[in-house]
């Protein structure tokens, strides 16, 4: 039984490398693709270049305030930061989920997940609900930014440390320049 159970797990690992990168892309091209292209979406007027009221109001929700969600006011820092982040949200997902520069593009995504989940709690009130931080160890698995957040920065670190995979743009060009 030992003997069958250490063959079962040596298979196991040897084909971790091949199985946990492309069911980590898979997983987040299913759950989160959408997700940061679609909030994506919400922070412009016309294209990435020109943000709206709403791109502002989500990363700058107390400086659009003080000034009245006036976005004139804004300066080239504000605008700056709203495109970069837009952009961000359309291209560092795509890379992941295609598989180019993707231990580049996750450790990208985990510095934005990072920075989204300061803006959610401080920026927006967050910290003040205890529901919406949520809990490590409790008995509820609901909390917005420590338990759902773990998740994706779990994911994402597996392919920082595993890279893409074998179906994947980066095994694509890291076989052209081997050869």
């Amino acid at each position: 039984m030992i003997a069958l159970y250490d063959r079962t797990a040596h298979a196991l690992n040897a084909s971790a490398g091949v199985i946990l990168p492309t069911l980590a892309r898979f997983v987040f091209a299913a759950t989160l693709l959408f997700y940061f292209w679609n909030s994506a979406g919400t922070k412009w007027d016309g294209t990435p270049f020109t943000p709206g009221v709403g791109g502002y109001a989500q990363i700058f929700p107390k400086a659009m305030e003080a000034v009245g969600y006036d976005t004139s006011q804004m300066s080239i820092f504000h605008w700056a930061v709203v495109v970069g982040g837009t952009l961000a949200e359309y291209i560092l997902p795509l890379l992941i989920v295609i598989g180019l520069f993707t231990r580049l593009a996750s450790l990208a995504m985990i510095g934005f997940v990072v920075v989204q989940s300061l803006t959610d709690l401080y920026g927006h009130g967050g910290i003040e609900y205890a529901e919406t931080l949520g809990a490590w160890f409790d008995n509820l698995s609901n909390g917005a930014i420590l338990d759902q957040r773990a998740f994706w920065v779990l994911l994402l670190v597996t392919l920082v440390l595993k890279g893409a995979g074998p179906l994947s743009v980066d095994r694509i060009l890291n076989r052209s320049r081997s050869s």
